[in-house]
């Protein structure tokens, strides 16, 4: 659909839009656990998504030229970018809490390399 849409803008988001459900769809397969956090995801956002952007397709190969059909495009091209920012923002909380976990094994690390006598702040080591 990407290479069907005139407005390269709408062209760019959809085509964002599309490497992030494919990063959310690869982490949910990796770990199924992060599934029951998608029931929206799945169950209404991403099917929301497909009929907005086909009616969007439909309609700009109408080539309508009437008030209703501009507005419905320029709405649906905004909306379009709301939905890219939203679907990036939900591949980010599916990693929430391994950066989290990884934030605090990283300061627990630390703080074991300098108990241990190690200054690593200076990139170099003094025993």
């Amino acid at each position: 659909m990407v290479s069907q849409v005139e407005d390269p803008e709408l062209s760019n988001n959809i085509s964002e839009i599309h490497t992030t459900v494919s990063k959310i769809i690869e982490t949910v397969e990796k770990k199924p656990d992060k599934y029951k956090k998608m029931n929206n995801f799945f169950g209404y956002y991403l099917p929301v998504t497909i009929n907005i952007l086909t009616k969007y397709d439909e309609i700009e190969n109408q080539k309508l030229n009437t008030e209703d059909s501009k507005k419905f495009m320029e709405s649906t091209q905004k909306m379009v970018k709301k939905i890219n920012e939203a679907f990036k923002k939900q591949l980010s909380n599916l990693y929430q809490s391994d950066m989290i976990d990884t934030d605090a094994e990283m300061k627990v690390f630390d703080t074991m390399l300098k108990s241990d006598g190690y200054d690593v702040d200076d990139n170099d080591f003094k025993i």
